[in-house]
């Protein structure tokens, strides 16, 4: 899951009450149905920094809340509204997220793209910038093997 640090940083996640906050704001329908169709509290997810001068992955979060509507999407003064969605008949979800850890290091962009056994995974095909995307367990221990690996 990926968010500008200067919208939404792990450490903004780390400062939030509980350390839990809503993942609210995805605007992308493939995006949207994993959210909320696919995303099961107890799972696990990487927080990912993106648009920033060392984009990469920064923590781990847990699923604490299964998707439900994205009430952003419903005020017309929020920077999420969307007149489309109304709250008999939401087009937008959210989960909520808590934080789990903040990683010892970025593992940056860079690493991953480096990295030849994480090649197919979807962060590295071209055009695709989804702010939620699903990895492997077998990617998962790959990235996270990287995080106590020394950086030349």
């Amino acid at each position: 899951m990926k968010s500008e640090p200067d919208v939404f940083s792990i450490d903004d996640l780390m400062r939030s009450p509980g350390i839990t906050e809503p993942w609210d704001g995805v605007r992308n329908y493939q995006a949207r149905n994993m959210l909320r169709d696919e995303m099961k509290k107890g799972d696990l997810a990487l927080f990912y920094h993106s648009s920033c001068e060392e984009p990469g992955i920064v923590g781990i979060m847990e699923i604490v809340k299964e998707g439900y509507p994205d009430s952003t999407a419903f005020n017309p003064k929020h920077k999420y509204y969307d007149p489309k969605s109304k709250a008999d008949n939401p087009a937008w979800y959210r989960v909520d997220v808590k934080l789990k850890r903040k990683l010892n290091r970025t593992i940056t962009l860079t690493e991953l793209r480096d990295t030849k056994s994480l090649q197919n995974m979807k962060l590295m095909q071209r055009g695709n910038r989804l702010s939620v995307m699903p990895v492997t367990k077998k990617e998962w221990n790959i990235i996270l093997s990287l995080e106590n690996k020394k950086i030349m």
